[in-house]
C-alpha cells in the first residue's frame, strides 16, 4: 500500500478546533489540492461531514464505525483492517486527510507524511496530530511561505519513511 498522511500542524502539533481547521492559507490549500488531486483520500466521518462538498477529482473513502448513509460514490470502511485489506494491492497513493483519530490509526502504515509546519500556535486547539518518531523518516523541506494576511510563516515538509 502506498499510504500518505497530509496535514497542517502548529508548533504543538495542533490541527483543529470546533470540528474545523485552525489555519487556512491560500498556498496551503493549493498544495493540498495539488497533492491529492486524482488520488484516493481517506478520512473519518467528522472530517467527511466538515467538507463543503465532495472534493472533485478524488475518490472519497470514509473510515467509520457508524451506520450513517453516505453518498453512493463514497466507499465506507468499518475498520482499519477492512480498509487495509481492500487497498493492500493498490499502487495509487492514498492520502489520509484526517481527523486526529484516523491519523493515529493509520500513521504506522504510512510511507510518507506531508506536513505543513506552521510557525504559530493556538492555545484553544482541541485536536492534535499524533507524535511520531522523526528518526524513522528522512525530512525534506519542499516550500516556504509567509501568509500575506496574517504574516504567519509556514513550510511544506515531506517525511519519507526510511
Amino acid at each position: 500500500m502506498n499510504l500518505s498522511l497530509i496535514v497542517a500542524v502548529g508548533k504543538n502539533n495542533e490541527i483543529g478546533k470546533n470540528n474545523d481547521l485552525i489555519w487556512r492559507f491560500k498556498e496551503d490549500m493549493k498544495f493540498f489540492k495539488q497533492m491529492t488531486m486524482g488520488h484516493h483520500i481517506i478520512m473519518g466521518r467528522k472530517t467527511f461531514e466538515s467538507l463543503p462538498k465532495l472534493l472533485e477529482g478524488r475518490k472519497h473513502l470514509v473510515l467509520t464505525r457508524s451506520n450513517l448513509k453516505f453518498p453512493e460514490e463514497v466507499e465506507v470502511y468499518q475498520s482499519v483492517e477492512e480498509f487495509l485489506e481492500a487497498y493492500k494491492d493498490i499502487e495509487d497513493e492514498v492520502f489520509d486527510i484526517g481527523g486526529a483519530s484516523i491519523y493515529k490509526e493509520l500513521l504506522e502504515y504510512a510511507n510518507k507524511l506531508y506536513l505543513t509546519e506552521i510557525d504559530a500556535e493556538d492555545k484553544e486547539a482541541e485536536v492534535y496530530f499524533p507524535n511520531f518518531n522523526k528518526e524513522d523518516f528522512d525530512r525534506t523541506e519542499l516550500t516556504h511561505f509567509k501568509d500575506e494576511k496574517t504574516g504567519i510563516k509556514f513550510k511544506h515538509v515531506l517525511y519519507k519513511r526510511r
